[in-house]
């Protein structure tokens, strides 16, 4: 569950980053009474931004095989192996 705190706690920078520390999730800021800002650790920023890439890539490729950019798993290997020598 995501967890919402008003700007004025702040202050206390030590128990925020403690919060951040301590769950998966965004802390999210209000200032008077509206979503103002959003606080995570760094572990947390970069698992969204892994996620975030995922789901990119598998957006261009949807893409891509919607547009009939494919080739055939066989001929792909074969063009590989012959590359590589293997």
């Amino acid at each position: 569950m995501p967890q919402i705190i008003p700007i004025k706690e702040l202050k206390d920078t030590a128990r925020i980053s403690e919060m951040c520390h301590a769950s998966d999730e965004p802390i999210y800021i209000t200032k008077n009474g509206y979503g103002d800002m959003v606080f995570m650790s760094m572990e947390t920023y970069e698992r969204m931004q892994h996620l975030a890439h995922i789901h990119r890539e598998i957006e261009h490729a949807e893409e891509d095989i919607a547009a009939g950019r494919v080739d055939d798993a066989q001929e792909a290997l074969a063009r590989t192996r012959l590359k590589y020598a293997l």
